[in-house]
């Protein structure tokens, strides 16, 4: 893509999920109902990405909203998000323990974040969108 591409607003995301990462998203949904992805930036795994029962997390005006994957919000803290806004990520799932706190840990494996940097055209295009809603506009409900 040329860096003269116009790409619509809507045609960019900031989150995806592999194949992979959206099975065990449906899998852990029919285990435990609606999900909430969090990724804090803190040590260890708090830069990884958590899911939680979505009704067991509360977000804030710290947390934005980048997207949905799998049917389910994927929020960041502002903080990481101010070293991630200009990558994509990409959530996929490894074999190995994270966390104990995310609900895949049980399951023998985690989530992990990839990213890739955005064409010129994405940023152009998001830049058009301004930025994304804090967790006090787009609560996870």
């Amino acid at each position: 893509m040329s860096s003269s591409t116009v790409l619509p607003a809507g045609d960019v995301t900031r989150v995806s999920a592999t194949p992979a990462a959206l099975a065990m998203i449906a899998k852990l949904e029919g285990m435990h109902g609606a999900l909430l992805f969090h990724q804090s930036g803190g040590c260890c795994d708090g830069s990884a990405p958590m899911c939680y029962p979505r009704a067991e997390f509360r977000v804030g005006a710290q947390d934005v909203l980048l997207g949905m994957i799998g049917g389910q919000p994927f929020y960041m803290g502002r903080a990481q998000f101010e070293y991630w806004q200009q990558t994509h990520l990409i959530i996929d799932v490894v074999p190995g323990r994270g966390s104990g706190f995310s609900l895949e840990a049980p399951e023998g494996v985690r989530f992990l974040t990839r990213s890739r940097v955005y064409t010129d055209a994405e940023s152009e295009a998001l830049q058009r969108m301004g930025p994304p809603p804090t967790g006090v506009e787009r609560p996870a409900v």
